[in-house]
């Protein structure tokens, strides 16, 4: 209750299907500008993935993001690929599942549909730090291992595994990755969101000088996302990579 007012005070309007995050600061495992922490604004963020059924009600409405009308420049060949039909994402069950095979321009224009936006790097990561009981549980070893166990499942287990986290948001390290509004930015010096083709990402970050600059060395399941994030153009489709929504506005 304490965070949604902040958040109200703040110009920030908390619907229910949102979890009120407040301001605060965390520190990224590869910091900007040799700052060691990265300050975030208060925010809400959608408590769930995006699901294949409401993604159904968007492209339903607007047709220019059906897997047969997309333009190449905005999403690659596997784009919705699992789906059944062009309008036809599956069963019931199949509609309550998260949405993944989504191209980074697709998420974004879907949450700016409901104008809303993609969360941020630090956003996610701030808010991915969190246990059911910790707002920070990323110095618990406990904490850490579980992450790398069900980040081990990814692709070869689709079924239900998060859990919700101090802040009520679920699975954000469930079955998907998911992503970022800003997710090469500091790693892709040709940004891909911008039409560059992604080459130049600095994939040497997670070979054997990946922890040379990086805040915690032991933070496995960090470089595990942050590795992940670096294989990614905004054309790219991945079928255990969904997203969700944020609102508010996100730091400079």
């Amino acid at each position: 209750m304490i965070i949604a007012l902040l958040l109200l005070a703040a110009g920030v309007t908390v619907p229910a299907d949102m979890a009120s995050i407040p301001a605060g600061r965390y520190r990224p495992l590869y910091a900007l500008a040799g700052a060691a922490w990265a300050g975030v604004r208060p925010f809400a963020i959608d408590r769930d993935a995006v699901t294949r059924g409401q993604f159904l009600s968007f492209v339903r409405a607007h047709d220019a993001w059906r897997r047969s009308t997309i333009r190449p420049l905005f999403a690659d060949h596997d784009y919705l690929a699992e789906w059944p039909g062009e309008l036809l994402a599956g069963d019931h069950a199949a509609l309550r599942m998260p949405v993944t095979s989504v191209s980074w321009f697709a998420a974004r224009a879907y949450c700016s549909s409901l104008h809303k936006r993609l969360p941020t790097t630090d956003e996610w990561e701030y808010v991915a730090r969190a246990s059911e009981t910790s707002a920070d549980a990323t110095g618990d070893p406990a904490f850490r291992q579980r992450l790398l166990a069900l980040y081990a499942l990814r692709g070869t287990d689709r079924s239900p595994r998060g859990f919700r986290n101090v802040y009520g948001v679920r699975d954000l390290h469930g079955v998907n990755w998911e992503w970022t509004d800003d997710f090469n930015s500091v790693l892709v010096p040709d940004d891909s969101r911008q039409g560059g083709s992604g080459v130049g990402t600095r994939h040497t970050l997670f070979c054997a000088s990946a922890a040379i600059g990086a805040s915690d060395p032991s933070d496995y399941p960090a470089f595990l996302r942050y590795a992940f994030r670096a294989g990614l153009t905004g054309r790219s489709t991945v079928r255990s990579l969904g997203f969700r929504c944020a609102t508010g506005v996100a730091a400079a």
